[in-house]
């Protein structure tokens, strides 16, 4: 049996929510914090942007708290049922490091629950997450984490995972692929991205959306964060899982400078599970149909989390908090 608790706490004049999801028992317990990926993704990982409800974020505090963990997880202050009320306060507040600091909030409220064992706390990030994850493992914080698991981190920019996906989305017309580079070659070097009328209108808004004043100057700061700089660095106890049929984060492209970055790093290990899409979910779909049919399918009804995922991130966290 487990058990789930909204809590909240304010941070700059916002108050920002989470839930916690423990075991059936007094504790503490070991805690994990879940950190969520990029743009409205919310507490759930859910995002409006994505039909569907079944966001893996419930599905894996969940299932920690059947292995004996307890989670927090919570909506940053631009994602969630609050984000319309929060958005006249953040107007060219949103940055880097307005990111880290609702994750240090986030870890500070987790950390004086009663129920959680402070010493032992984990972080658990998913794509975006896992860059403002290795910022805090990284700087000198009042509760350092005592691990990190990392899902679909990006070992490219964000820049470049960016083109990627847009070069995989016009595979059928590669007469317009010249026009996505020369639209980020403009975005790269400080400039409007301006892109080229020509090019579909999912791609300009895609780019546009890389530009919308609420954004700045958190976009450009993002365009070129990658994970594979701030990886060498740490300290603590570290699993990085690329799914295989993640078309978001590539195992090689994106896998290949993470485990170069670690190489000779004591602690950081690496999975690869087959069949796990970019948010951990069960994907029976060859990738090349995947890409076909795109990724709206995250958080539909009845998908699930991949087993072979799960079973190795279980797996570790026993080993490595023994």
């Amino acid at each position: 049996m487990t058990f789930s608790t909204e809590v909240s706490w304010q941070l700059d004049g916002i108050t920002m929510y989470g839930t916690v999801t423990r075991p059936d028992g007094e504790g503490p317990f070991p805690g994990v914090v879940l950190v969520a990926g990029s743009g409205p993704t919310d507490r759930d990982w859910n995002s409006p942007l994505m039909p569907g409800t079944n966001g893996s974020g419930r599905l894996v505090a969940e299932a920690l708290a059947e292995a004996g963990y307890a989670s927090m997880r919570y909506d940053k202050r631009a994602s969630g049922p609050h984000v319309m009320q929060n958005l006249p306060a953040l107007a060219g507040r949103i940055s880097m490091q307005a990111h880290l600091d609702e994750l240090v909030a986030a870890v500070e409220q987790f950390a004086a629950d009663p129920s959680v064992d402070a010493w032992r706390l984990v972080g658990f990030g998913n794509s975006e997450g896992c860059l403002h994850l290795l910022h805090y493992a990284t700087g000198d914080r009042q509760h350092p984490l005592s691990a990190l698991v990392l899902t679909g981190a990006p070992g490219r920019s964000v820049g470049e995972v960016f083109v990627t996906q847009l070069t995989q989305q016009l595979a059928a017309a590669p007469d317009l692929l010249p026009l996505v580079l020369e639209a980020a070659a403009r975005y790269s070097a400080g400039a409007p991205a301006d892109p080229d009328e020509r090019l579909p209108e999912p791609v300009r808004l895609a780019f546009q959306s890389f530009e919308t004043p609420m954004n700045l100057p958190f976009a450009r700061e993002l365009w070129n964060e990658d994970a594979a700089d701030a990886l060498a660095l740490v300290t603590v106890p570290t699993l990085v899982l690329i799914g295989g049929k993640d078309v978001q984060i590539d195992v090689h492209a994106d896998g290949d400078p993470l485990q170069a970055a670690a190489r000779g790093t004591a602690g950081v290990s690496f999975v690869f599970p087959a069949d796990a899409n970019h948010v951990l979910k069960e994907e029976p779909r060859s990738r090349e149909e995947v890409l076909a049919s795109g990724v709206s399918s995250y958080n539909a009804d009845g998908t699930r989390l991949d087993p072979e995922a799960m079973g190795a991130i279980l797996g570790w966290l026993r080993a490595t908090l023994a």
